[in-house]
């Protein structure tokens, strides 16, 4: 008997958690792993930049594959109406819709604590049934999914390259605990008054550092 499955589909975000910048989800369909191994691709934390950018072009030729940018702003107003992880499973699943079918299974680097919650809320946002694979390093365990890392954290850099490039200032990675992030967003609010554009002014790292430019000022009197 045939296996029914005979595609797999990997899915994974890159950033989540920055202060600055966008959300990027990918997802790539392939009939096997077998050349992505042969790639060896890892969890895109695990590879160097260049390393990245040189998988990238070849992992595109594999498979299908398709991007999410979710700007700032835009994860700002969803986060008034849900959870970060609702925000996430939706955007995984709309990239299942577009690129997947009945005889793919797809395997995605879980969001939630729970492994199989985080599956259900993907798979409550599809029109129909998919066998969805959810677990906490994903991007380690599964190849396809490690693609799909790679192809995030690349389309990531290029968007966090066009805000510096936009604002003309090292931004930094866009991470809360990355010092050349905290010190940009505090120069541009001393300088201007507000946070700068493609901040996630709902991220208490941005309303703390807000709160301390705005006390300093008026300590100044």
């Amino acid at each position: 008997m045939t296996d029914r499955y005979w595609m797999i589909c990997g899915i994974d975000e890159a950033g989540r958690g920055p202060v600055i910048g966008p959300m990027v989800v990918a997802g790539i369909v392939v009939k096997e792993d077998t050349e992505l191994i042969e790639l060896d691709v890892k969890d895109s934390k695990r590879l160097s930049p260049d390393r990245r950018r040189e998988l990238e072009g070849k992992i595109k030729r594999l498979g299908t594959y398709s991007l999410r940018i979710l700007p700032a702003e835009e994860i700002d107003n969803l986060r008034g109406e849900m959870s970060l992880n609702d925000i996430e499973a939706g955007l995984f699943a709309s990239i299942i819709e577009e690129i997947c079918d009945e005889t793919t299974t797809v395997y995605v680097d879980a969001a939630s604590t729970d492994e199989e919650q985080f599956a259900d809320m993907i798979q409550s946002r599809l029109d129909e049934p998919m066998d969805i694979i959810s677990r906490h390093g994903a991007d380690d365990s599964y190849p396809v999914v490690s693609a799909a890392s790679i192809l995030a954290k690349v389309r990531r850099d290029d968007e966090v390259e066009r805000i510096e490039r936009e604002l003309d200032e090292d931004i930094g990675s866009g991470y809360p605990s990355d010092m050349r992030t905290r010190e940009f967003l505090l120069k541009w609010i001393d300088e201007h008054g507000e946070l700068p554009p493609h901040t996630r002014k709902s991220w208490e790292t941005a309303k703390e550092l807000l709160s301390r430019s705005k006390n300093r000022t008026l300590d100044d009197f």
